[in-house]
């Protein structure tokens, strides 16, 4: 049977503490920061229906995506997600590839996430700069998910039932107030060209859900477990989505929760815009969202922190980084070099201010993500039919096959409208890749001939 890779070292394995519950925990709270903010500047770029036929080809991709990531997370559940079954199916060189995009979009999503943190706090603490109030939330919630996975977990889930909750009180709170004029008006305002430009918008809704598979090497019966997580997790952020879409737009026009007032810059507090138009902004209800919805903020940037720590352990593991990184805590049996240097290249992304174009470099790494891991799907099926496989997706092979193809439209919709940020994160994966090619399989290569 071919290896993923090198043998991890004594003293680098993690110990299996999570649960189903915790499981659907942390895939929620990877993504459910979408619902609260971003996915209405989608309406801006193709109005109500621009947006919502970009989201349900999104939720296609998403519903067929999972289903066969969840079959290689229960075949082979390691830290590395699509670094490991990429390897495994396509070589040493995908398997980089695979691994620096899974890399870029759970390190670069988490700067943005505290940029929206740090505005929010900001609006309580003005004295405090945001970038301060950011930086600060990233020593916190590095440090927490330092001291354990299981503590990381917990808090992951007390926080994703709070944004959860909070989400169905603001449906329940504006969909009496829903007119379907309001969907209607406007609704298509630059036509299929709309759709084209809303799909990274789409994708924001449910951007990071893989991350579920990062922690699989840490699941209490993986197998199960992973299934059961991933699948309730995909079903409970479906249900948001239509829900919040509908709720908001429905309130008042998709124009009133993408611009503040005639002729200002877009919004990304689309909810809070929403429940205005129903209850004034002095309402309890209204303070409540806006007290409560941080949550969702923070349950993403903790849930996203925690699956990046894993990616880039299982990099340095196998020694294509620094082997440090690839080392767990010897108190707290967590990744915490790896937690640490995510941590200082999140805060330089971070300063840089460009939080717009960090979240579009997330999605390019996401949907790489999802055309190498549909690619593995396919070919381990042929390469190794005897695979244990205790999931296997259903409707093979056209669930991998539809989600293969609906990335790579998706991945070329994405280029096409932002051309300069594409160029910068293709430039990292080539120049990673060359670093990789010409000296750590060389000094890799060196050491089996030593070791021969």
């Amino acid at each position: 049977m071919p290896s993923t890779s090198h043998q991890p070292s004594t003293g680098s394995h993690l110990p299996r503490t999570l649960g189903p519950l915790m499981l659907w925990g942390l895939g929620v709270g990877y993504v459910i920061s979408g619902m609260y903010f971003g996915w209405n500047l989608g309406l801006a770029a193709g109005g109500t229906y621009g947006l919502a036929l970009a989201t349900l080809l999104i939720i296609v991709l998403y519903i067929t995506f999972t289903f066969s990531y969840t079959e290689l997370a229960c075949a082979i559940p390691k830290a590395g997600g699509v670094f490991d079954y990429a390897t495994r199916a396509l070589g040493k060189d995908a398997g980089f590839i695979a691994g620096m995009a899974q890399i870029i979009e759970f390190v670069f999503a988490p700067p943005a996430i505290a940029a929206a943190i740090g505005a929010y706090f900001h609006i309580f603490f003005p004295q405090v700069p945001v970038t301060v109030i950011a930086i600060t939330a990233y020593i916190i919630f590095t440090s927490l998910n330092i001291y354990g996975v299981k503590a990381a977990a917990t808090f992951e889930l007390v926080i994703t039932i709070l944004a959860v909750t909070e989400l169905l009180i603001f449906a329940g709170a504006t969909l009496p107030h829903f007119e379907f004029r309001h969907i209607q008006h406007n609704a298509f305002p630059f036509g299929w060209k709309g759709v084209w430009a809303a799909i990274p918008f789409a994708i924001w809704f449910f951007l990071a859900i893989e991350g579920v598979a990062n922690v699989a090497e840490e699941a209490i019966n993986p197998q199960r477990n992973v299934l059961l997580g991933f699948g309730s997790a995909l079903l409970t952020l479906i249900v948001l989505c239509i829900l919040t879409f509908l709720s908001s737009v429905g309130v008042a026009g998709w124009e009133a929760i993408v611009y503040p007032s005639p002729g200002a810059p877009p919004s990304d507090s689309p909810l809070p815009l929403a429940l205005e138009k129903v209850t004034g902004s002095s309402g309890w209800l209204y303070h409540l969202l806006i007290t409560i919805g941080l949550m969702g903020l923070v349950a993403s940037f903790h849930g996203i922190i925690l699956a990046a720590g894993r990616a880039t352990f299982e990099f340095g593991r196998v020694k294509y980084i620094p082997q440090a990184f690839g080392s767990i805590h010897p108190r707290f049996k967590t990744p915490a070099n790896a937690l640490l240097i995510n941590m200082v290249i999140g805060i330089i992304a971070l300063l840089t201010g460009k939080t717009g174009q960090i979240i579009t470099i997330a999605c390019f790494g996401a949907l790489t993500l999802y055309i190498f891991s549909m690619i593995t799907v396919l070919v381990l099926r042929k390469k190794e039919p005897s695979l244990p496989r205790p999931f296997r997706v259903p409707f093979y092979p056209y669930f991998p096959v539809v989600a293969l193809i609906i990335a790579i439209i998706s991945l070329i919709a994405m280029t096409t409208l932002n051309i300069a940020v594409a160029l910068v994160y293709f430039g990292i994966l080539v120049i990673s890749y060359i670093w990789f090619h010409f000296f750590v399989k060389q000094s890799m290569h060196a050491a089996e001939i030593n070791n021969n």
